[in-house]
């Protein structure tokens, strides 16, 4: 695949020389546009040995091969990774002062903006303006982490690791589809832990890297993200929001909530079905035997069934050791969801696992079946099911 990399003028522009390696490794043809500004930061002579391609800023530069143009015309993705708050301005208002901003003027392809910037920048009411309209033309925008700034600074504004937009952006090359932008997804992910006192807990296996794939791929397709993270084993994904629970009942409240907005729901998280009657607010200690009560958690996949409407579609996981079919058809029935992703756990051979064994079912039968297929691959398959759902022009 053809990527464009943008970089501008931050001090984040050393972690886009990662991405870029990334990308590279992974057989992808990289062209680095970097700013004047950008170049203050990481010289020309890195951009050109990661790449190996020439670089440069201006458009008089080999004019002959009207790059301005080209380049936006042959490219399967243009990133621009750091995006500064000089360049989203020029950018929403369609300046063309430079290489780099005459490319995004030519792209056909998916663009993705990766800001960075102090937080006082990023809340400003121009940057959410210039943010909103460049959302509104189908471009997609990272939200920045939240974090260690440059100096003493903290908050809202830090560069995604370039592991995690790395992983985004693959998912844009390896599903060009946009067939979520302008709707709003729930994804809940990873396994809860319930109390049995301050050191121990009643939990499960999972890992949330089906839940954090499925997040990853609909930010990719341009949807707005809201993913729910239990305990997770595998790095958060850039470019979406996220929120942090522990319990089934944390999970419980913020999954109910969120869902009434959501146009999509897949709960992908494993809660515990089981907590302790009480849990102690000491360390209990080895004295024989414990007799330990157990008691049902709350039900988040029926409560969001119940509350669905007609023109949200809601996604439900079984995990089956046996009987796989009947349980999941039969769960899909009992919480009101329109699809049912059955996986097989019997062994434990999926838990923290790059590849899963799914059978996707809705109230006919089989929509899709994948045998040690990757989590990716699998996340694509389930958005695929849900955006033929989905009703044309959105919620009323």
């Amino acid at each position: 695949m053809n990527v464009v990399l943008g970089v501008s003028g931050g001090i984040a522009a050393y972690k886009a020389c990662i991405l870029l390696r990334l990308l590279r490794e992974s057989g992808h043809d990289v062209h680095v546009i970097p700013t004047e500004a950008a170049l203050k930061f990481v010289g020309e002579a890195t951009w050109e040995a990661l790449s190996g391609h020439p670089v440069a800023s201006g458009v008089f530069s080999d004019v002959s091969e009207v790059k301005h143009v080209r380049l936006g015309r042959e490219a399967d993705l243009v990133a621009v990774v750091p995006a500064t708050a000089d360049l989203l301005a020029r950018a929403a208002s369609g300046r063309a002062d430079d290489l780099l901003t005459s490319t995004l003027l030519t792209a056909t392809c998916p663009v993705v903006f990766a800001p960075a910037m102090h937080t006082e920048m990023w809340a400003h009411p121009a940057t959410v303006a210039n943010v909103a309209t460049l959302r509104e033309r189908g471009v997609h925008v990272v939200e920045p982490d939240s974090g260690r700034l440059t100096g003493a600074d903290t908050g809202p504004g830090r560069l995604p690791e370039p592991e995690a937009l790395y992983a985004l952006l693959k998912g844009f090359l390896s599903s060009p589809a946009r067939d979520l932008v302008g709707r709003k997804v729930l994804v809940s992910a990873g396994g809860t832990r319930e109390p049995i006192d301050p050191v121990r807990f009643i939990g499960n296996h999972s890992s949330g890297r089906q839940g954090i794939a499925i997040a990853a791929a609909a930010a990719a397709r341009g949807a707005d993200v809201h993913l729910i993270a239990a305990h997770i084993d595998a790095p958060l994904p850039a470019g979406v929001r996220v929120e942090r629970v522990s319990t089934t009942g944390e999970l419980y409240e913020a999954t109910v909530k969120a869902a009434a907005e959501a146009d999509a729901a897949v709960l992908a998280a494993a809660p515990a079905d089981f907590k302790p009657k009480a849990a102690a607010d000491r360390k209990l200690k080895r004295k024989g035997d414990i007799d330990l009560s157990l008691t049902s958690t709350p039900d988040i996949a029926a409560a969001v069934g119940a509350a669905k409407g007609e023109d949200q579609v809601l996604v439900v996981f079984a995990a089956e050791t046996h009987d796989g079919v009947e349980h999941a058809q039969s769960k899909r029935a009992a919480k009101g969801a329109d699809l049912v992703v059955l996986n097989d756990v019997s062994g434990g051979a999926v838990f923290g696992s790059t590849e899963n064994s799914v059978t996707i079912f809705d109230e006919r039968g089989v929509v899709d079946a994948r045998e040690a297929a990757s989590k990716e691959s699998v996340a694509d398959a389930i958005w695929d099911a849900v955006s033929a759902r989905l009703p044309v022009g959105g919620r009323d």
